[in-house]
């Protein structure tokens, strides 16, 4: 287990269960922060609405090696509800939008993850809705808790 993970877990075990609210997970070491916003934590599971790691590694990082995270990332987080892939890279902006391909969908809705890698060392993943004819929304992305800590080595390990 990496020292990042270690205190992720430290800290996701530190929190007392609530079923609604928010509370905000952040940890750091070696030149790296793990940032989540979480909106429930049960002993099993957990959402979020935000999860985000900055990596001083990789907080200069030109395109191209941006766009290998993102391809890391990809073939890492093969046990999300939908796969992720490449949608656009901004060479003007340096971010690499990444999002599940195919979204879930049902009659009324799709729901997708939404994945960045960006100039200056952020990684960042939110669940969105989309209904026919209205605005995106953020919609918590429920993981259980062992899915959590593998998000966090998984990130922390594509950014180093």
């Amino acid at each position: 287990m990496s020292p990042l993970v270690a205190l992720a877990r430290a800290r996701l075990l530190s929190i007392p269960p609530f079923l609604s609210g928010c509370e905000v997970l952040e940890v750091s070491e070696g030149g790296q922060t793990l940032h989540c916003e979480l909106s429930s934590l049960e002993n099993l599971a957990c959402t979020f609405e935000r999860f985000s790691l900055a990596s001083q590694a990789i907080a200069a990082a030109e395109m191209s090696r941006l766009a290998r995270v993102a391809d890391e990332l990809s073939r890492r987080l093969t046990y999300l509800l939908e796969p992720i892939a490449e949608v656009e890279s901004d060479q003007e902006q340096c971010v690499v939008q990444m999002r599940s391909a195919p979204p879930a969908k049902n009659e009324s809705e799709a729901s997708y993850y939404e994945l960045l890698v960006k100039r200056g060392g952020t990684l960042s993943l939110c669940r969105y809705a989309k209904s026919p004819g209205a605005v995106r929304r953020t919609i918590p992305a429920q993981v259980t808790r062992e899915v959590f800590l593998r998000l966090v080595d998984d990130f922390s390990a594509a950014a180093r």
